[in-house]
């Protein structure tokens, strides 16, 4: 699966999150990719918000991972700084524990993310406040997710 959808506002960003975490379910694993400031924390914000989570979210990127409580756990993950030679391999029990996992710059640790699929989440920069957004999987259950959310 490949789809391909516009946002043209910060608004919109948050309420596609918002779909993705009021129909997400345990163990589920997003991956985020894409330029600083194109929307990746804006999205898990959203995400956090369909989880029922009241705390402020917000970039990990200087302690790894932030960890969520709502319908589901949120574990947020910014891995820019990660590599393989890093030793951050613990990371990947927190993908079998129950909650969902938001991963920012996965593309660091492809190595550690999970062989059953994942979803793959792009966003580019298109203007000030336009993005686009294209979702990626092979997994059936992704699939249908993604399918559901864009109706």
């Amino acid at each position: 699966m490949n789809k391909t959808i516009a946002i043209n506002s910060e608004t919109e960003m948050i309420s596609l999150g918002e779909k993705i975490g009021k129909m997400a379910v345990p163990n589920m694993v997003i991956i985020l990719n894409g330029d600083l400031g194109a929307g990746k924390t804006t999205l898990t914000k959203g995400i956090g918000k369909g989880l029922g989570i009241s705390e402020i979210i917000n970039s990990p990127t200087y302690t790894i991972l932030k960890i969520y409580h709502g319908r589901l756990v949120l574990y947020h993950f910014d891995v820019y700084r990660l590599n393989a030679e890093s030793g951050d391999e613990y990371l990947e029990e927190y993908f079998y524990m129950g909650g969902l996992s938001v991963i920012e710059w996965a593309n660091n640790i492809d190595y550690l993310l999970p062989d059953e699929g994942v979803l793959s989440i792009e966003i580019n920069i298109i203007g000030e406040s336009s993005r686009t957004v294209t979702f990626h999987s092979d997994s059936s259950e992704y699939i249908n997710l993604v399918e559901r959310v864009l109706l």
